[in-house]
């Protein structure tokens, strides 16, 4: 069985280090942090309502994984992994939400959760009977799909991505999100002289992956949600975010619906052979919720 190597998110790596100064950007009231949403009290309320305790934990490595019933959100990477547990012996049981799963968990339905490392924490945090494994899952890259026939789009993209990242700016969007310092203060802002004469490109995103892309009130925020402001700010267009179940992006890219999809997407061989994506703009892991 494969074990894979812990990596932490190597954008969130110089965030750290430069703070918000990384990037002349000033603040706006569009960002939101990790904690005390809308989206956190929809997704995580659900899993506070009930405790876990009294139900014992089963799962105390990856070794124990085999044979044990798995829960993973729909169409993700977590989901994807899993399925090779399933030679050997484990159930995988898939469901449309993260929270789902992680309602699942508590109730003792299922022995453990897969699922992105900074989407668990946000979990964790609001679940004291709940924790991570110290041991990551995978590593996983990730990046924005584009249509295959629309390459010139993806070029635009990566040139896009590549400046902002040399300004900065990249990592001013993920110190907004994560990290006790920065968290909350550096919000992505358009530049005065933007220019949206382009038109607009439709972004395809399941808001319920916190803190890439959830909801503060009515309006979708997140890591995810500013990259994608600051590269339509780039290329010269208005961005509009249309929120649908995860596994329902890449069919909602290849066929015109969306102009391109971010989501905590991974890019895998598998997801390749229907879609193009973008140079990766952050590196992050999967990781498993146990029960304590």
């Amino acid at each position: 069985m494969k074990k894979w190597a812990a990596v932490l998110m190597t954008v969130c790596m110089t965030a750290m280090l430069t703070a918000c100064g990384g990037a002349d950007a000033p603040a706006t009231d569009n960002a939101g942090s990790e904690a005390g949403t809308e989206a956190a009290a929809e997704t995580e309320g659900g899993a506070e309502q009930e405790s876990s305790e009294g139900i014992p934990n089963t799962v105390n490595s990856l070794d124990d994984l085999p044979g044990k019933t798995i829960g993973v959100q729909l169409g993700t990477t977590g989901d994807i992994f899993a399925s090779d547990y399933e030679a050997e012996g484990s159930t995988i049981e898939r469901y449309n939400k993260g929270a789902d799963a992680v309602q699942a968990l508590k109730q003792g339905k299922i022995d453990c959760v897969i699922i992105d490392a900074q989407p668990a924490q946000a979990f964790v945090e609001k679940n004291e009977d709940l924790t991570i494994l110290e041991e990551d899952f995978a590593v996983e890259d990730y990046a924005i799909c584009v249509s295959k026939d629309k390459t010139e789009l993806t070029e635009a993209m990566n040139t896009a991505l590549k400046e902002l990242k040399e300004e900065g700016v990249l990592d001013q969007i993920v110190a907004n999100y994560i990290g006790d310092d920065t968290k909350g203060t550096c919000p992505y802002e358009s530049p005065a002289d933007v220019d949206h004469s382009k038109g607009k490109l439709v972004m395809a995103t399941n808001a319920a992956f916190e803190p890439y892309e959830y909801y503060e009130g009515t309006e979708i925020v997140g890591i995810d949600a500013e990259i994608a402001k600051a590269v339509c700010d780039k290329m010269g267009y208005e961005l509009q975010i249309d929120d649908m179940e995860f596994d329902a992006i890449i069919s909602a890219v290849q066929s015109g619906k969306a102009d391109f999809g971010a989501a905590g997407m991974t890019v895998t061989e598998d997801r390749l052979t229907s879609i193009d994506f973008t140079d990766s703009y952050a590196t992050s892991t999967q990781v498993v919720i146990v029960r304590k």
